[in-house]
């Protein structure tokens, strides 16, 4: 027999490597297609309906001065006899407390209240004390926490109730449209949904609330299938205190992560967490540029696997050998098995874009952008393991290493 020409040959450890990326990328691929296909949106309301429930908005704010005036604006026109706005300035160092008085909110107000908040404790986390005091302060049944950097459509409040109502919700998770104005925000913020997504099979916690069986099966473990975004979460309020409320997640940076997995863990107990798409109904700019990114996910990244440095280093290899090695093979060891993968990898992103009403040709960058989160990932690591993190003002030092 003819011997193969050498450019024809695969070695074994390049074959090897290549099943892996194949099998890495197969893998998110069908976890995103199952995630977003339990991944709702809840519907507009009909005509003049209400929530049939006292609702509280609780938004916590802490030197939110340029932030803070939309977000009100857009919650005060929902503002009703069912539904009454808390925000509490959490020792602001500007304007916050008088952009909230501008509109109309007071510490006398009954539907536009303002509250002051106390000294942080030991032991706290900033943004865990003021939810802390805003659950103290709410009198409604369902607790909506926004953040300050949030807007509202209008009738944001009853959609996200009555949706949450219709799926049976006990957490309900809405993820905002992400406004994005700077390079560094186009590039790191759309690779959130991309690992919540592609990553953590959402579906499977999905299908435990549906399987009692599975989820007996499941038990504690479910927690691990559990994620939420703090910038809108709506609690029924005797879930919220059933888990403990914030003051269960006292000392967690990532707090909402935090949150979730305690609703996740107790699926056996006929709990539910539901994620959902709202990006009709909220929106919100994270970040303004490349050092609030910066800033903001180192704070966010390590911590977030709270005290699991084993699962972490994991996800950054996986990330690098599926997300970021075929680049690099491509250009010192082109084939076509190599330029497959990367193709494999803008589809993805390509998919993720068009959900979630991003312009695709973000996703042709997306070597150096996974390259940047992943130089976020390891400062965020460094700063964990040395002086700890800052945020607010505030320093950090999250446990776990």
């Amino acid at each position: 027999m003819d011997r193969l020409p050498e450019a024809s040959r695969v070695s074994p450890w390049e074959l090897g490597l290549h099943l892996a990326v194949t099998t890495g990328l197969g893998a998110i691929f069908v976890t995103l297609v199952l995630n977003l296909r339990v991944f709702g949106k809840p519907v507009p309301p009909s005509g003049a309906e209400g929530t049939g429930a006292r609702v509280s908005v609780l938004i916590p704010a802490r030197d939110e001065e340029h932030r803070i005036g939309p977000c009100l604006e857009s919650l005060r026109a929902q503002a009703s006899a069912e539904v009454e706005i808390v925000v509490l300035d959490d020792h602001s160092t500007d304007r916050t407390a008088a952009v909230a008085e501008g509109l109309g909110f007071s510490e006398t107000g009954d539907r536009l209240r303002l509250v002051r908040g106390r000294d942080l404790p030991e032991g706290w986390t900033g943004k865990g004390w003021a939810c802390h005091q805003l659950a103290q302060q709410a009198r409604g049944e369902w607790l909506l926490f926004a953040d300050a950097d949030t807007v509202h459509a209008p009738g944001s409040v009853v959609a996200l109730v009555n949706y949450a109502r219709a799926t049976g919700a006990d957490l309900l998770s809405a993820w905002p449209r992400q406004i994005m104005g700077s390079w560094s925000e186009r590039l790191v913020i759309p690779l959130i949904a991309l690992l919540i997504l592609g990553f953590l099979p959402q579906w499977l916690l999905v299908l435990a609330q549906r399987s009692p069986f599975l989820a007996r099966l499941l038990g504690p473990r479910a927690a691990s299938l559990g994620a939420a975004n703090g910038q809108c979460l709506l609690f029924r309020r005797a879930a919220y205190d059933r888990i403990g409320g914030h003051a269960a997640v006292r000392d967690h940076l990532v707090e909402d992560v935090a949150l979730g997995r305690r609703v996740a863990a107790r699926t056996a107990e006929g709990m539910r967490l539901v994620n959902c798409d709202g990006s009709d109904w909220v929106r919100c700019r994270m970040y303004e540029n490349f050092a609030g990114v910066w800033e903001g996910f180192t704070k966010n990244l390590r911590p977030a696997f709270e005290g699991r440095p084993a699962l972490f280093v994991l996800s950054l290899v996986i990330q690098f050998v599926c997300l970021i090695l075929p680049f690099f093979l491509v250009v010192v060891h082109p084939s076509a098995w190599a330029a497959a993968e990367c193709v494999a990898v803008f589809a993805i992103r390509s998919l993720l874009a068009l959900r979630g009403g991003m312009p695709v040709w973000i996703g042709l960058l997306h070597p150096f952008a996974h390259l940047l989160a992943l130089g976020i990932a390891m400062n965020s690591w460094r700063q964990c393991l040395g002086a700890g993190v800052t945020w607010k003002g505030r320093r950090y030092r999250p446990s776990g290493g």
